[in-house]
């Protein structure tokens, strides 16, 4: 039986990839920052959220000692963070200046491999920061990769639909053609080596816009030929899978769905679990805990839920009790009645009950007896603060004006069309404009791109025809005939 314990509600666009190390759980989103979480309780680390990339994080992954946390982006970039400070240890810039899909690092943290819009690999010198070698797979997007438990290898997959696997001298040594024949969208790895000696074998799980989770054998002979089986085809999803995971032992696979399920399967018989259906949007990630029994799932409902596998599920070893409490996250946790108003239209007692949720409780009498409601709110500056107010602690309102910063932006964004959401920035558009692709862009945002990455659709990386950008009238009166409503 699996239950859903906390539900995190910190991004303000899309999720598009959860990781766990032992204590830490990372997330990444559209909104462009990493949130790393302790999982002892799932509160977020001081220095989170980490603010780094210019565009979207597409994919984040823990070192294996969980002291680095690397991350790629639109932005053409893999950032390499400390889990300890928060700091930017390395900023790796992908030959190409394509934007950067995926990032996989190896059990042994000896190499990262990055793929790219453009096909291309990178696969680096994890200690050194360096860039080893690259490869590429034509007219495609490299969207998925995973390293063997050895370290040895890794697979990726693509937009076309192949899987391939490569060598650390970036030689191709297997392609499997159409192994999600619509493209695929996930690969991983089961953690054991199953057999040794002369013969090795791999399991490795893939998952592709075929609404298909798929169970592969990898096989190495002695003639150091690789084989690749396709062992079970699961297909209890009804919409393209976006994500699959297995368990640290192996035991399990979960996967994320088109359909807003997230199912979970004995992976050694294929069979079916449980089916889990809490997200309001596409399931787009999905992770579990190396050290307990835990699965984080992320969505484009901008949330990531925590489910806790109960007792018998597992090899994860130790009995759950029955009385242990449930998780819970205050941040981003917000009230039924409250979460349906604009924060102009809070009341003083809503404004009160924000700053217990924040954890600024002790604030609360000093807004009360000056009447701050949420107009006030929206309007309080350092000064005000200080001369008004008399917090004295510059670190306590450095941290409420913070607060109240993210409070804006979740208000602005909060239920705006999609379709008024530049695609590069995912913030609200000013200067609609239409490019050669036919989509419409912020015009600061597509001309910085045009102006940097080889001329290519953000959307279809395809070459642009022209650069010639045409102002979207209609689109620019309908988002302010949005906003006057509001």
């Amino acid at each position: 039986m699996t239950s859903l314990i906390c539900t995190l509600q910190d991004h303000r666009d899309d999720v598009n990839w959860c990781a766990f190390s032992g204590k830490l759980l990372a997330t990444c989103s559209g909104d462009k920052t990493l949130r790393i979480y302790n999982t002892r309780d799932f509160s977020q680390l001081p220095f989170s959220p980490l603010s780094g990339h210019g565009y979207s994080i597409h994919c984040c992954c823990f070192s294996a000692c969980g002291q680095f946390l690397a991350s790629c982006s639109t932005d053409a970039t893999t950032v390499i963070w400390s889990t300890v400070t928060g700091e930017i240890e390395a900023v790796l810039e992908h030959p190409g200046r394509s934007p950067v899909r995926i990032c996989a690092l190896s059990p042994d943290s000896a190499h990262l491999v990055s793929g790219a819009s453009d096909g291309t690999l990178a696969l680096w010198d994890f200690p050194s920061k360096k860039l080893c070698r690259t490869g590429a797979v034509t007219d495609t997007t490299v969207v998925a990769c995973s390293f063997s438990p050895c370290s040895q290898v890794f697979m990726t997959g693509s937009t076309y639909g192949d899987l391939r696997l490569w060598d650390l001298g970036m030689n191709q040594l297997h392609a499997e053609k159409n192994a999600h024949d619509l493209g695929v969208t996930c690969c991983t790895f089961a953690p054991s080596i199953l057999s040794g000696g002369p013969v090795v074998q791999f399991r490795l799980a893939s998952c592709g816009q075929d609404s298909q989770l798929k169970i592969w054998s990898i096989t190495k002979s002695s003639s150091k030929v690789f084989k690749m089986q396709l062992l079970h085809t699961l297909s209890s999803q009804t919409a393209p899978v976006l994500s699959c995971a297995y368990s640290s032992d192996g035991q399990l696979l979960v996967s994320g769905s088109v359909d807003k399920t997230v199912t979970i399967y004995d992976a050694k018989n294929a069979v079916l679990l449980y089916t889990l259906k809490k997200h309001d949007r596409y399931v787009t990630a999905c992770a579990f805990s190396p050290t307990s029994p835990l699965i984080a799932t992320g969505s484009m409902d901008k949330t990531v839920n925590i489910w806790r596998l109960e007792d018998g599920c597992s090899g994860y070893g130790g009995k759950l009790s029955p009385e242990e409490p449930a998780l819970t996250s205050n941040e981003g946790r917000t009230s039924a009645g409250r979460s349906k108003l604009l924060v102009s239209d809070w009341s003083e007692d809503d404004v009160s009950e924000w700053l217990m949720e924040e954890g600024l409780g002790g604030l609360v009498d000093k807004f009360r007896a000056n009447n701050i409601d949420g107009i006030e709110l929206l309007s309080l500056t350092k000064e005000t603060l200080a001369s008004e107010l008399h917090i004295e602690s510059v670190g306590l309102r450095s941290k409420l004006l913070r607060k109240v910063e993210e409070l804006k932006s979740d208000s602005v964004c909060s239920g705006i069309p999609d379709e008024f959401l530049c695609p590069i920035t995912r913030e609200l558009m000013k200067e609609p404009v239409i490019a050669a692709d036919g989509y419409s862009y912020e015009r600061e945002a597509i001309e910085s791109w045009i102006n940097t990455k080889n001329r290519s659709s953000p959307m279809t990386n395809l070459p642009l025809l022209t650069t010639l950008l045409t102002p979207n009238h209609t689109l620019k009166m309908a988002i302010g005939r949005w906003k006057t409503s509001q």
